[in-house]
């Protein structure tokens, strides 16, 4: 072989090593940015917080109400010790064995979830608000969809039998992550004070939202989705303690066998419609099923303010004394 070709040859091998060595850098720092955007707390532009309350708002009564209720502040050490949590506790107006977890979404806090504690509350609940861990009041440093949250919950659910008795009787409600993050928990040990889940547009599997989202949101094709999630879930593996291909609804309800009620909006965009059927599917207890035809992503009670809170007592009615 001549020497010009062997030349041809070394520096078509050096232009081909350059270019495996900038994908693979540009797809790690790619992972890291969006390890940032997932996992750190921190203001998502296309995550809506605001706490103000309109007129217009279907719900601005219930949202009201939860404004103003007397509310008594709970802590506990997270699940692990690591990080103290915070809750908002709401009394039942009278004595009674029922009470309820409420567990809000991404990037949110008890605050944005008055409207249902005032659902729950009117249904002659004790309604207890936690903070997930790095969200609201409290501590932490990374978020976990549902995942290290699900032994949080299991000790809230500790705390309330403990403050109001062995003859308790808890839901477990959630919306969004809440919702995913209600599933997650319906598979572990729990309790026999749980008696039911209420879960409204949570997701099958935190790898099955990020690859949706990093089309929907970041138009990223599948071929590259892939390798970015897989970066991702490393990163997540050595900074949260979990692969993100770990956490999963589906596999967590597949260990479930109390009652479940499944709500999600009929045109959401953010956990997809075609998820909920997916969970629906997977659980092994006694199950409902609502769509909400018209309502996008957490919106199937502000769509529906007056069958929302009906169908979910007619079905917690037949568990709950």
């Amino acid at each position: 072989m001549n020497t010009k070709v062997l030349k041809k040859r070394h520096l078509v091998c050096r232009w081909l090593a350059g270019i495996i060595v900038l994908v693979v850098v540009a797809t790690l720092a790619a992972g890291a940015y969006f390890f940032n955007v997932a996992m750190v707390p921190s203001h998502k532009s296309f995550i809506n917080n605001s706490t103000k309350i309109s007129r217009s708002d279907p719900l601005y009564r219930q949202k009201m109400w939860f404004k103003g209720a007397d509310k008594q502040r709970w802590t506990m050490e997270s699940a692990g010790g690591h990080y103290r949590l915070v809750a908002d506790y709401l009394p039942a107006n009278r004595t009674t064995t029922r009470n309820v977890i409420i567990l809000h979404g991404f990037m949110g806090q008890k605050e944005k979830m008055g409207e249902y504690a005032a659902l729950f509350h009117h249904l002659g609940y004790n309604v207890l608000m936690p903070d997930a861990r790095a969200q609201g009041q409290s501590q932490g440093k990374y978020i976990g969809y549902g995942w290290p949250e699900r032994y949080d919950v299991r000790k809230w659910t500790t705390k309330l039998i403990k403050r109001n008795g062995a003859a308790s009787q808890i839901v477990i409600f959630g919306t969004s992550m809440g919702g995913a993050t209600t599933m997650m928990t319906s598979g572990i040990r729990l309790p026999r004070q749980v008696k039911a889940f209420v879960e409204d547009c949570g997701y099958t599997s935190l790898n099955a939202e990020l690859n949706y989202e990093a089309g929907h949101l970041y138009h990223l094709p599948k071929l590259i989705r892939g390798p970015l999630i897989a970066v991702l879930s490393g990163i997540n593996r050595v900074r949260n303690g979990f692969f993100t291909g770990q956490a999963s609804a589906l596999t967590m309800l597949h260990r479930n066998h109390r009652p479940m009620l499944f709500i999600h909006g009929g045109n959401d965009r953010f956990v997809p419609t075609r998820m909920v059927y997916q969970n629906y599917a997977a659980t092994r207890g006694p199950r409902e099923l609502w769509i909400a035809p018209k309502a996008g992503h957490a919106a199937s009670y502000a769509h529906y303010p007056h069958e929302y809170p009906q169908r979910i007592a007619a079905f917690l009615d037949k568990y709950i004394k």
